[in-house]
């Protein structure tokens, strides 16, 4: 584990949530679990998502997740931001706005696309803006369009 880790506080959702990080992203795995008693149900949890490791608590009700942090996923292709996308979706998760989608635990996530990092970092301000307006009118990211903002600025 590395030295800083995220500690996420759930209501009581933390075993639904870590099966489904765990299924959703490669590179993922429960490293430890305790339970309320030898059956009873999860209250925390140690695991990694993607390569990056959590710890997470059933805190209840007292502790509430906000937009004010979120997890950005790097995808290299536009398959991918479907596939993640849709997996959220299927989930149950609510879409945002800008590539962001709030799992149905409370967690919002930006499925970003590496194209769209790559565009607006060019040193063409009117490129970037064209690109940065088309993608702040998108609710899921697609990398033609933020090509065709790009290319027509």
């Amino acid at each position: 584990m590395s030295k800083i880790t995220p500690f996420l506080m759930f209501d009581n959702q933390l075993e639904d949530a870590i099966k489904f990080y765990t299924s959703t992203f490669p590179k993922s795995e429960i490293k430890n679990i305790a339970r309320n008693g030898k059956d009873g149900p999860v209250t925390s949890a140690e695991f990694q998502i993607g390569g990056q490791y959590f710890m997470g608590y059933n805190g209840g009700s007292y502790f509430q997740f906000s937009n004010g942090v979120s997890f950005f996923v790097k995808c290299e292709s536009q398959m991918e931001v479907d596939e993640y996308w849709n997996k959220f979706i299927i989930a149950g998760a609510t879409p945002l706005q800008c590539g962001w989608i709030t799992d149905p635990f409370g967690l919002t996530w930006q499925i970003v696309p590496s194209r769209f990092m790559e565009l607006i970092n060019d040193s063409n301000p009117e490129k970037v803006k064209a690109v940065m307006n088309a993608m702040m009118e998108m609710i899921k990211l697609d990398i033609a369009a933020l090509e065709k903002a790009y290319n027509e600025a």
